[in-house]
């Protein structure tokens, strides 16, 4: 068999292979031979068929058949003997396929990128830590204390804070206009969910009061109709109640789900979950860290077939995500291109540290990985299994395991400078 190769890009190839007419001879009559034994011709008893008669019956179909798989095959000799690996599926395009005659065609595919990873000694990587401090678990509570707000009658006037419930009715110049018109709707003054010259209108008066609140839409308002207008609403002020914390004592935590141990055992279990959190939050942000300057300091050519594939999972996960069933609900893929990109770049430097340093998959850490996965699940053990008894579900579990491994590595080499932080900071916790 003769191969010749030439480069046509930084990473494409075009292949020429010329498999020899003797070789193509040989696979046909062999399959012609094989097919003879068990054939069932009119006139002849199996398998006794003359090997002419099986020939002018079967021979174009056994042809087209040896073809098929001889392209196939001697493409893996070919890639084989000249030490390439290719990205992706060749491109094939017969030129000689007459039987008699060589076989000749032309393989055009992209190889994978020859990877000079940098030394990782030399990356200079923020590493953020912190901790969750009493004062964060004092503030998390009170917010879990604001989740089961009370509100009772008050027989003053509405301040901020309080709730109000309320019938309303907005015009433009005299005319009333579409979703202006609300009944017995309850506003929690503060909370910013209303238009504010509304919310700010409705402070300082009490229930059974009637008040007329000039209000200016935003320029940009949702509604177009409205948006720049300047607009009046009638408002009946139906009730106001006033907020109550609930007090922090034992049926407060029984809410909660503690049985035992009262406010003591809450804060601690408060705290452990806050911990998880922000041990998964700094995993992820120190991870991306090492991820993005591993990409930044080793720029690599990577294939458009696997930029391409990868773009396809892209839309398939955005489509599962969203529930979408037909492909015309996939998002476009010009958007997933860069992201593709980055993906495919930092699998191929990833698998070059695993190679080069031969680290292997820990079970205990893929093992970890899973219970965080289902941990936020009621029935987790339930789940558990089913990832277990799935082994595509496990393949994507190991992978993330072993992907973490790698940027541990990476972290235990690079330069690695600390950066100290807040719960408040990283998990957007204002109280």
């Amino acid at each position: 068999m003769q191969v010749s190769v030439e480069s046509t890009g930084k990473l494409e190839r075009r292949m020429q292979v010329q498999v020899p007419a003797e070789r193509v001879s040989k696979e046909i009559a062999a399959r012609l031979k094989q097919l003879s034994r068990t054939a069932r011709l009119n006139g002849f008893r199996p398998g006794k068929a003359p090997l002419t008669v099986i020939r002018q019956q079967y021979g174009p179909q056994v042809h087209r058949e040896v073809i098929g798989e001889l392209l196939q095959s001697s493409f893996s000799e070919a890639v084989t003997q000249n030490q390439l690996t290719p990205a992706g599926n060749p491109r094939i395009e017969p030129q000689t396929v007459d039987e008699g005659q060589d076989l000749t065609y032309i393989a055009t595919f992209e190889v994978f990128p020859e990877v000079a990873l940098q030394p990782i000694e030399a990356l200079e990587i923020p590493r953020v830590v912190a901790d969750v401090t009493e004062s964060d678990v004092d503030a998390m509570i009170e917010r879990l204390r604001k989740q089961q707000m009370k509100f009772t009658p008050a027989t003053r006037a509405a301040v901020a804070g309080d709730k109000v419930t309320v019938d309303f009715e907005g015009s433009i110049d005299g005319v009333p206009f579409t979703g202006g018109k609300g009944e017995a709707i309850p506003i929690v003054l503060g909370e910013n969910r209303m238009l504010p010259q509304l919310e700010a209108g409705i402070v300082g008066a009490a229930a059974g009061e009637q008040r007329t609140i000039e209000v200016d839409f935003p320029a940009d308002y949702r509604a177009t109709e409205l948006a720049g207008k300047r607009s009046s609403f009638k408002v009946d002020v139906k009730t106001v109640e006033e907020p109550s914390l609930p007090e922090l004592d034992e049926e407060f935590c029984k809410s909660f789900g503690v049985t035992e141990g009262g406010v003591d055992r809450l804060r601690e279990d408060v705290a452990a979950n806050m911990r998880r959190e922000l041990d998964q939050n700094l995993r992820n942000r120190n991870k991306s860290a090492a991820m993005e300057k591993l990409y930044e300091t080793n720029p690599i050519d990577v294939p458009n077939a696997l930029i391409e594939s990868q773009v396809r999972d892209m839309q398939i996960e955005a489509m599962r995500r969203s529930g979408a069933k037909d492909a015309s609900q996939a998002p476009p893929p010009e958007p997933l291109i860069e992201p593709a990109r980055r993906r495919v770049a930092l699998g191929l430097l990833f698998n070059d540290i695993i190679r080069r340093e031969k680290i292997v998959l820990d079970p205990a850490r893929a093992n970890a990985r899973l219970d965080e996965m289902v941990g936020a699940y009621g029935d987790a053990a339930a789940l558990k299994r089913a990832y277990l008894q799935n082994a595509d579900a496990m393949r994507q579990v190991e992978s993330l395991a072993l992907e973490d491994q790698v940027v541990d590595w990476i972290l235990a080499h690079a330069n690695v400078h600390e950066k100290a932080a807040t719960f408040k900071e990283l998990m957007n916790f204002e109280g």
